[in-house]
């Protein structure tokens, strides 16, 4: 079997016999021809798996070939060979878009690099990448028995995105095992937090535990107060329901541009944009808004929007922590309101904070759950990766991106809580004032097997409000999703595989806040 079809074109091919011999005895088949003109031929007639183009030829030179062939066959890797060194043609030849470029003289083992780089690097890449996470398997599987805080957690989760995103540009049949062992990871930490998430939330108003993490309310007063403190003006975007794996992918595309902090923190329960988002601007845990700004908390039961008064809650914490910064915030919904805000982008250089919230990220995850086409699209957290990344190149967001990358801004990138894609369904009853996330329910006389939930009798005890003296607070875990016993299988069918918050997983709590400077290249 030929390990490619290869198409040499160079004016001194006799000379070149040595190295073809040597191409043949290592599998490929090799087509050679002494001119640009019988080179575009042999493309029209032939489906070459690479090109290897001599620059300097007797009539039409080596990048008019280039562009013919091109036309011909676009997506032909075209790797250019010449004695000359002149920048100039280099710079033409790379932006012809040709695959590599090598000097004369040329060595064997040259040639074979470039081929295995252009022909058959997604079959290295795929080996070496199971090769790795074979290795790491063991030593992930342990550490997800030996994580005891959650430091140790947020490095398994680091982890197991990086093998994920390794795993997602291959060819491997590895996924499947990588997401078992996810499972395990998120079973496992269900009851992690089950064991220690009351004691962090009571540490919040008391003093903070050694081991605990940065929740929630404490984000703006670790991560946006110390800039503000250093005299920095800070920019602060917060994409709502945005996971760590998302936010990597993002990062290789602004990497360039800014110097990056990264780090990871913790959203509280339920992990849903009121609770969440609300606690992070405000600075407080849900009960303290709902008792101390009673008409800034909307009850679950309430039809109006629950994240209109934002703003509103960032001035409280500012006013409680007798700042004088000065700040703005902003939401962008859709394309006009993007358009409106980039617009305006001048006038908040006048603010110590800007703040303004995306919402396309979560908008597209109910789209998922929606719309059977939006569902087709993003089948898999790859794809749903993937539609993320294509919003973000060609979305306002990008070009916020590279403004805040040429001034003095500090960047700050998070996210109120991150979603699961839910597989497996669990029954719950309750009554008709139940709410209705699929992740966690909030009611009275619920019904659910407690073996399958994590239950919070006592809204107090989690400093969540509670509507009435006998609500309890209960939430799924794992890639789990509440469905009611009556039209059972069709609603199983609807929400099965579909992306949802307000749980406990580990990409829902363990999520991205990142601090990043421009590098101000001109």
């Amino acid at each position: 079997m030929s390990n490619g079809l290869l198409l040499w074109a160079d004016d001194e091919i006799e000379l070149l016999k040595a190295h073809i011999l040597f191409l043949e005895k290592k599998g490929y088949e090799v087509i050679t021809v002494n001119n640009g003109s019988d080179a575009i031929d042999q493309c029209r007639n032939n489906n070459f798996d690479l090109v290897m183009l001599d620059e300097m030829m007797p009539g039409l030179s080596g990048l008019e070939t280039l562009q013919k062939i091109k036309e011909i066959l676009p997506a032909v890797p075209v790797v250019m060979v010449t004695k000359s060194e002149e920048e100039n043609i280099m710079d033409q030849a790379i932006g012809s878009k040709i695959a590599d470029y090598l000097i004369k003289p040329v060595n064997p083992n040259q040639i074979l690099l470039t081929l295995k780089k252009n022909i058959h690097r997604r079959e290295i890449v795929t080996e070496v990448t199971q090769s790795g996470y074979q290795q790491s398997f063991q030593q992930i599987a342990m550490q997800i028995n030996d994580c005891r805080n959650w430091k140790d957690w947020v490095e398994v989760y680091r982890k197991l995105v990086h093998w994920e995103l390794e795993l997602s540009s291959t060819d491997s049949k590895m996924t499947e095992m990588l997401y078992m062992q996810k499972e395990e990871a998120n079973n496992a930490f269900a009851k992690f937090i089950k064991k220690n998430y009351l004691e962090w939330v009571d540490a919040i108003t008391k003093t903070p535990l050694p081991d605990s993490p940065t929740m929630s309310p404490g984000l703006m007063k670790t991560k946006v107060f110390p800039a503000l403190n250093n005299g920095e003006k800070v920019f602060m975007v917060v994409f709502d329901n945005f996971r760590y794996d998302q936010w990597k992918v993002i990062a290789n595309e602004i990497g360039d541009m800014f110097d990056i902090e990264e780090d990871l923190y913790c959203s509280i329960l339920p992990t849903a944009t009121q609770y969440a988002r609300n606690a992070l601007f405000s600075g407080l845990m849900p009960n303290k808004i709902a008792e101390m700004f009673p008409d800034l908390w909307v009850d679950e039961n309430e039809d109006e929007g629950k994240n209109l008064n934002e703003g509103k809650l960032i001035s409280t914490l500012f006013e409680r922590y007798r700042r004088h910064n000065t700040y703005s915030y902003n939401k962008v919904n859709n394309q006009a309101d993007a358009e409106k805000f980039l617009q305006q982008f001048r006038q908040l250089r006048r603010y110590d904070l800007n703040v303004v919230v995306f919402n396309f990220i979560d908008m597209l995850s109910h789209a998922r759950t929606e719309s059977k086409m939006v569902r087709e699209l993003a089948n898999n957290e790859s794809a749903y990766r993937s539609i993320t990344l294509s919003w973000f190149r060609h979305s306002v967001v990008s070009e916020l991106f590279k403004i805040l990358s040429q001034d003095d801004y500090r960047v700050i990138i998070t996210t109120d809580h991150g979603s699961i894609r839910t597989d497996k369904p669990i029954k719950i009853i309750g009554d008709r004032n139940t709410n209705t996330n699929l992740r966690y329910k909030l009611g009275k006389n619920l019904s659910y097997d407690n073996k399958e939930v994590f239950t919070i009798k006592d809204p107090r005890k989690a400093q969540l409000p509670s509507p009435n003296l006998s609500t309890s607070y209960v939430f799924a875990t794992g890639d789990s999703f509440f469905a009611y016993p009556n039209n059972y299988n069709y609603y199983v069918s609807y929400y099965k595989n579909t992306f949802q918050h307000g749980g406990i997983s580990m990409e829902e709590m363990i999520v991205p806040v990142i601090s990043m400077k421009g590098k101000k290249r001109i």
